[in-house]
């Protein structure tokens, strides 16, 4: 039998083995940092199809064809940059036709297009009828941050932002200008948002709807934006089970259209509300129909309004917001069914056009020139 001493050699040699087999712990962590760190080039619908591992992303020029879509769902924390243009052709699928689904994303479009060809959609009905439109056309999703770039030519609403953590949405700029030609573009809303804790700062917008319309959310910030030819910037509509809080508007310079600053309640809401919006700053100039419009009885701008979705806390401080507006136009309009508390208006400065119409309900204003 051989002695003990005569084994050990062999006991030394197996121990090292299997050691070198078995990957301790910080080489497990160092593979698996290997792997989050992948750098992952997007140049086809197919290419965007599993970007799970990639914490680096680089969307290169190309274009998706007629009946597919494009997310871009990335490793948490990734970077994704754009080098080229998106161009969707006219496609029958339904929107979102490109959505952004990562967390905490460091977005940066480089100054490149997402061009969605609405061109070929346009018909003056937008989404009430003619050709079908998908719609959304862009959705951000995940959080993070997204910047410089823009959205050409959205076939109707074009950016839906839907996401679930603090998002920074800077120097964005939708672009459907190309539908004033013939009034053909309809229903092409700059960004609609449905979220909390988002920040639009310094987005551009040139279109023929909402320039931004909040739906639903709290803790959201407006500021240092652009919005031109559009239906100004709006909370709402707000339909049944829905509520806003918490909005700051501010140095925002909304130019032509129809309205200048909206609060839009359904007349049929139900457990709704608005409550806590700040309007500050903000240049107002070129209105057709209402520099001011705060009403319940959505569709209609000014008619009967519901009385089950409160509206409280609305104020025009901490610096002048100006509004100028038309010959035809109101400068303010108040349309209550369920208002309430004091309103400082002391900010808001309000001129030309037919004046102002005011049912406050249970609401008051204090301050102001409109």
């Amino acid at each position: 039998m051989p002695s003990l001493a005569s084994l050990l050699p062999f006991a030394a040699v197996l121990a090292s083995g299997l050691a070198s087999a078995v990957p301790n712990n910080a080489t497990l962590a160092s593979r698996t940092d290997t792997a989050k760190r992948a750098t992952c080039t997007v140049n086809s619908v197919s290419s965007a199809s599993n970007l799970s591992s990639c914490s680096t992303v680089v969307i290169t020029g190309f274009t998706v064809p007629s009946g597919q879509t494009v997310t871009i769902a990335a490793a948490s924390g990734a970077t994704v940059t754009m080098t080229g243009d998106i161009v969707f052709s006219k496609t029958t699928s339904a929107g979102p036709l490109l959505t952004f689904d990562t967390p905490n994303i460091n977005f940066n479009g480089g100054t490149h297009n997402i061009n969605g060809n609405g061109a070929q959609y346009w018909d003056g009905q937008g989404t009430n009828g003619g050709s079908t439109k998908p719609h959304p056309f862009v959705k951000f999703k995940g959080s993070g941050t997204f910047s410089f770039v823009t959205v050409l030519n959205s076939p109707a609403q074009a950016i839906s932002v839907g996401t679930s953590g603090t998002t920074v949405i800077s120097r964005v700029t939708v672009d459907n200008s190309a539908g004033n030609s013939g009034s053909l573009g309809h229903n092409t809303d700059g960004f609609d948002i449905s979220a909390s804790d988002v920040t639009l700062s310094q987005v551009t917008v040139n279109n023929q709807d909402d320039c931004v319309a909040i739906n639903k959310g709290s803790n959201l910030v407006i500021e240092d934006s652009t919005c031109i030819g559009s239906h100004g910037i709006s909370i709402g509509s707000i339909a049944a089970d829905h509520s806003v809080s918490n909005v700051k508007i501010a140095r925002n310079t909304v130019t032509g259209g129809l309205y200048g600053l909206r609060i839009k309640v359904d007349a049929d809401a139900t457990n709704a509300s608005v409550s806590s919006v700040t309007y500050e700053g903000n240049t107002v100039s070129g209105i057709t129909e209402y520099g001011v419009l705060i009403s319940q009885s959505y569709p209609d701008n000014d008619g009967t309004p519901g009385t089950s979705a409160p509206i409280s806390g609305i104020a025009f401080t901490g610096g002048t917001t100006s509004v100028s507006v038309g010959s035809s136009a109101y400068t303010l309009v108040v349309d209550c069914g369920a208002c309430s508390g004091t309103w400082n208006f002391s900010d808001l400065k309000a001129s030309g056009g037919k004046g102002h119409i005011l049912a406050l309900n249970k609401a008051t204003i204090s301050g102001g020139t409109y």
